[in-house]
């Protein structure tokens, strides 16, 4: 198992789902942790113990990154709290599935706010304090329906393909100093926002999935600390795919 004694990471959105599961898995592998989340409280502070119960130190912050305000309040914890940070992990999410036809402007602009301006404002956030240091590891969260598009899903499909975009783009500005920038595009994972899929969708889903399965949070944790760890420091703007053989 890939250490990160001594690292700081930043998760966003990680009270529950996807994100909880990746900062399980920085902090089983021994980084330190921020929990950020936008409303639920509790949920977050149910992680933050679930952390300390493995050894590690953590936090939960209360911050709505899609605001520039909000991404710069949570850093300032952060580095309060902890004095570094290595790791950000922009993993805050929303969907508004519906057709294009019927999607309204407020459906498609709170997707893009949360998905992907919420991720820029974290990167230019956590930037300077990481360029100082050095070093650092920043890795968003996108989708294969930023690759190759989903019916009912023209706000997530652009923010996620969006975030590919971010990703490759910050890879070349961040490179000098020794700062990667990759991105891990899940499919069909199973989470809370996955199952209020119909079962109809589900069964197809997993018939589209070469493994014949739907993923588990933990199979996007395990890429997300890969990439976060010194055996992927010669990678950097790189898209790598947890799908199960969905999209290829």
């Amino acid at each position: 198992m890939n250490s990160l004694n001594g690292r700081v990471a930043i998760v966003t959105g990680s009270s529950r789902g996807i994100g909880r599961a990746i900062a399980l898995e920085l902090a089983l592998r021994g980084a330190g942790l921020v929990i950020n989340y936008h409303s639920n409280a509790a949920a977050a502070q149910e992680v933050v113990r679930e952390i300390e119960s493995l050894g590690a130190q953590a936090l939960a912050v209360q911050a709505d990154v899609r605001t520039a305000e909000g991404a710069e309040a949570l850093v300032r914890a952060a580095l309060e709290a902890f004095g570094q940070i290595d790791i950000l992990v922009s993993n805050a999410g929303i969907v508004r599935d519906t057709l294009l036809l019927r999607m309204s402007p407020d459906d498609w602009h709170a997707v893009i706010e949360t998905n992907l301006t919420g991720a820029f404002h974290c990167a230019k956030a956590v930037q300077r304090t990481m360029l100082k240091q050095r070093s650092g590891r920043i890795i968003h969260i996108s989708s294969v329906s930023g690759l190759v598009g989903n019916a009912g899903q023209a706000n997530y499909s652009a923010a996620k393909a969006g975030l590919i975009g971010l990703t490759k783009a910050l890879a070349r500005e961040l490179g000098s100093r020794n700062i990667t920038v990759n991105a891990v595009a899940p499919g069909y994972i199973a989470t809370d926002m996955t199952a209020s899929l119909t079962a109809e969708r589900v069964e197809a889903a997993r018939k589209q999935t070469a493994l014949g399965r739907l993923g588990e949070p933990e199979d996007v944790a395990r890429a997300v600390a890969f990439l976060a760890s010194d055996d992927a420091a010669y990678i950097t703007g790189h898209v790598l795919v947890v799908d199960g053989g969905l999209a290829m």
